[in-house]
């Protein structure tokens, strides 16, 4: 769907795509590899190559990094970069047990067998595996991990209801003006009615969010529903060209990627910290400081995981011993996320890198912005950050 749309609106010749890559996190194990699926979907040539990457919530950033790449070493001119999620519908498996039980039912052979078979069966072998939002190297939730980050920079459980009631008043102001640009209505095979509007925007009020318990460190945690990402369906498609090809063909680009690193540190204590990483490291690769950019879009996994990169950025402590410099200073909240974010539109893993890529690209022409930057945390203590300049 995603890719359709873009097709639609950039009037794109199909003959000129070399890839189409996209990212994402839970796989489909029918379709592994979702971006050849999307692309034969959306009509584009047999002939164009599509591959997968997968990489958490930086995975479409990802795919965006690989197509910058295959772009600037001449492989390519055009290709469809992108990524999706479908939580509504993830793989749950059953039990390690009985996925073995069954394997060597195949391979039995009559009525005797068979019946020995069924008497083996136990009751745990009919355990489902469910995904869990949960580190593998530490067993550690997501979210456990926010606590941990809440702890460590001293974000109380008002900061986090704060910032998370603000992502949602930006969100539903953006909505209603009209200033998500690039939202398209969609309708899911088998319905009616088309989905045109994102319905996790839901305005609440400090009473209300400060009636919400905690759900990882219980009675006294930070984190709760109401200042927490949620899981949504969700694509996001992005067409990025060498700049000769799109001025030849008549487009006017609306940004130029002029970095994009990924950053990878603990994956226990600094699990959701990528971008306090990250950022600095794109700024000073890029020969900018941080009053130079003037759109900023940051990852809302949870409200405490931003407010603490934010105070990780502005600590002179942090900075020293982690970054060995200076601290890099506070990030003013009138550049940032002014269109709401994950807290509030939801979290596709796969999606939500390319949503803020062209989120920056769209409030750069409307905020007439000459420099924008976006960053995101992933699992396995891992981030990426992107510069973006809008072209003149």
């Amino acid at each position: 769907m995603a890719i359709s749309s873009l097709l639609k609106k950039t009037q794109v010749d199909k003959d000129l795509l070399s890839q189409v890559i996209i990212g994402t996190t839970i796989q489909e194990i029918n379709a592994s590899n979702v971006a050849r699926e999307a692309a034969l979907r959306a009509n584009l040539p047999e002939t164009v190559h599509a591959h997968t990457v997968t990489s958490a919530c930086i995975s479409s950033l990802s795919a965006i990094d690989a197509a910058v790449n295959a772009i600037a070493l001449g492989k390519a001119d055009a290709i469809i970069a992108g990524g999706c999620e479908t939580f509504s519908d993830v793989p749950i498996r059953l039990s390690r047990s009985l996925r073995a039980k069954l394997i060597e039912l195949c391979k039995m052979k009559g009525v005797v067998n068979w019946l020995s078979w069924l008497c083996s069966l136990e009751s745990t072998d009919f355990k489902l595996d469910i995904p869990a939002v949960k580190e593998f190297s530490t067993g550690e939730l997501l979210g456990e991990s926010a606590e941990r980050l809440c702890i460590a920079f001293n974000i109380t459980r008002q900061e986090s209801d704060a910032y998370a009631l603000r992502s949602h008043k930006l969100a539903l102001d953006a909505s209603a003006s009209g200033k998500l640009l690039d939202r398209t209505p969609v309708r899911v095979p088998g319905a009616v009615n088309f989905v045109s509007e994102d319905n996790g925007i839901r305005v609440s009020n400090p009473e209300k969010l400060a009636a919400h318990k905690p759900c990882f460190l219980r009675p006294h945690g930070s984190v709760t529903p109401g200042n927490s990402s949620f899981f949504t369906d969700g694509a996001a498609a992005a067409l990025l060209m060498a700049e000769e090809t799109a001025l030849t063909l008549g487009y006017k680009p609306k940004a130029y990627i002029r970095e994009l690193v990924f950053v990878s540190q603990d994956p226990v204590d600094q699990l959701l910290l990528g971008p306090a990483y990250a950022i600095p490291k794109a700024l000073s690769l890029a020969g900018l400081e941080l009053s130079d950019i003037d759109v900023i879009e940051l990852h809302e996994a949870f409200a405490g995981q931003v407010l603490a990169c934010l105070r990780a950025l502005d600590s002179e402590i942090f900075c020293q011993r982690h970054l060995r410099r200076n601290r890099l200073g506070e990030i003013p909240m009138e550049k940032l996320n002014l269109l709401g974010g994950s807290l509030s539109i939801g979290h596709p893993f796969g999606a939500t890198g390319v949503r803020l890529l062209t989120t920056v690209a769209n409030r750069l022409l409307t905020e007439d912005g000459r420099l924008g930057l976006l960053s995101v945390c992933a699992a396995g203590g891992q981030g990426c950050c992107a510069i973006l300049e809008r072209s003149s």
